[in-house]
């Protein structure tokens, strides 16, 4: 079986990449840097509104809204050159939220949100664990509270990332506080992250960028932002988690392109570490196992194109890909040595500091959106059926 691109596809995907390159400015590949590459700054938002012009920040919906009814394979191709070249990549309101809304939202609520997502106009933070709800989410206690023509919303949330630089809140909220089942009592909001009573306050990572802490203190909701029903939030959430679970691999691809140009260039005792053969053979395994996981990315794709949502093929992949990451920093940190702790700033960093940078943020990437050990769970139960 072939599963290289079509010729037309091959042709598309160098478009994307010279119109990166570009529209790219040193300003906005620094911002993308600090901020952990997510979406939302000022530098940011300039190229993502060109990249949203052509349709190409949601290829995938009905033109009507913004998109160019194109295939998932076209979106997945374009996600992974503008994390290669420095782009931000994780996009709430377009990867996320917005499919979850054409999914699961009103035509009221379609109508409303997804032009303003698809032109890059908003952007969404998601607003999920609480200080006692990380991995079991229906422990979530939120309160939004049914006030005729509003809720009124009272608790806070932990590492809810990108809220400092997004417009609106995804939030999952209770409103059923009596309920057996927590999960039955379980709502999903968009929130504007301006309204009074919203307190955020950062939480600095061990990579130097932020995360934050947001407190609601008797916050009004209009009714009309409340996806699809009540109490049956839990069921939208699964779903923008399996969407939240697709990770492009293109940012830490690249820095293993350069990791190998670093072992061909560097000469140790008169020849190239490239010529040492344990460097070799950790170079061509981690080479194997990005192959590995290009396929199982484009696989997300491919189920998505007909009509499915990838449940535990997600899971799958969201394991092998940000395990990966660390192997690779791992493998960098092996090959330049002590120069590989060195940030950008010092003299005597090489690879401009990235192997430091992504070995600290490459950490994070096995707990955001359920740690490794809840992906091998749903592997287990729903992939192989095994008992819980």
């Amino acid at each position: 079986m072939n599963f290289e691109f079509t010729k037309e596809e091959k042709e598309f995907q160098e478009e994307v990449c010279e119109f990166i390159k570009k529209e790219s400015t040193p300003e906005m590949l620094k911002e993308t840097e600090d901020q952990g590459e997510i979406f939302g700054g000022p530098e940011g938002r300039k190229i993502i509104k060109k990249i949203a012009a052509k349709g190409w920040l949601t290829p995938t919906w009905p033109k009507e809204y913004g998109g160019l009814d194109a295939s998932e394979v076209v979106s997945y191709m374009i996600r992974e050159e503008m994390g290669y070249n420095g782009l931000p990549f994780g996009f709430v309101a377009a990867h996320m939220s917005g499919p979850t809304i054409i999914r699961f939202g009103s035509e009221e609520m379609k109508k409303a949100w997804l032009p303003r997502i698809s032109s890059g106009e908003v952007e969404f933070a998601l607003g999920y664990t609480e200080p006692q709800a990380g991995s079991d989410l229906s422990a979530l206690k939120l309160r939004a509270e049914d006030k005729g023509d509003h809720f009124l919303l009272n608790g806070n949330k932990l590492f809810n990332t990108s809220c400092h630089i997004a417009d609106y809140h995804w939030l999952a909220v209770r409103t059923d506080f009596d309920v057996p089942k927590p999960y039955k009592g379980i709502s999903m909001m968009i929130v504007d992250l301006k309204s009074p009573g919203i307190t955020i306050s950062p939480l600095i990572t061990m990579a130097g960028w932020r995360t934050n802490e947001v407190v609601y203190e008797d916050v009004r909701v209009p009714k009309e932002n409340l996806v699809g029903e009540v109490n049956k939030g839990f069921y939208y959430l699964m779903a923008a988690l399996d969407f939240e679970r697709m990770f492009p691999l293109g940012i830490f691809r690249r820095l293993f392109d350069e990791i190998v140009a670093y072992a061909k260039e560097t000469i140790i005792d008169g020849k190239p570490l490239s010529k040492k053969p344990l460097i070799r053979q950790k170079l061509a395994q981690l080479s194997i196992e990005i192959e590995v996981t290009r396929l199982l990315y484009y696989q997300l794709a491919h189920i998505l194109d007909k009509g499915g949502i990838p449940n535990y093929q997600s899971s799958m992949e969201k394991t092998f890909a940000t395990e990966l990451t660390q192997r690779i920093t791992n493998v960098g940190m092996d090959i330049l040595g002590l120069y590989g702790q060195l940030k950008e700033d010092s003299k005597w960093a090489q690879l401009k500091g990235k192997v430091e940078r992504y070995y600290l943020t490459s950490v994070v990437q096995t707990i955001v959106a359920g740690t490794s050990e809840i992906q091998r769970n749903i592997i287990a139960q729903r992939g192989l059926g095994l008992p819980r």
